[in-house]
């Protein structure tokens, strides 16, 4: 009776031996995804802040997403034939990059 015991003990530390290394077969895979996909954006807004001239904070690259975005309105408005709302979004739009990269 006490063999029965220790196979089925063996058994289940199999077992759990192969689901955990299952689980850190996964976790490490996704970790070197991720560890890559957040390397390469970090070296990305690296690059871009570095070429714009413009510090790399949060501030500044949400003050270039919105200047981006201004200035696609402008553009998207003169698509539609709105050309005083073209102008006065691409103005503003310029005004608000070309402060950020003073």
């Amino acid at each position: 009776m006490q063999a029965n015991a220790v196979q089925a003990n063996g058994f289940f530390d199999e077992i759990g031996e192969s689901i955990g290394e299952a689980i850190r077969v996964v976790v490490d895979f996704l970790l070197g995804i991720f560890t890559n996909f957040f390397s390469a954006f970090g070296d990305f807004i690296d690059g871009l802040t570095r070429s714009l001239g413009i510090n790399d904070s949060f501030f500044s690259i949400v003050v270039l997403v919105i200047g981006l975005l201004i200035l696609w309105g402008g553009l998207r408005a003169f698509l539609r034939g709105s050309l005083l709302g073209g102008i006065l979004r691409t103005l503003l739009g310029l005004f608000i990059l070309s402060w950020l990269m003073m």
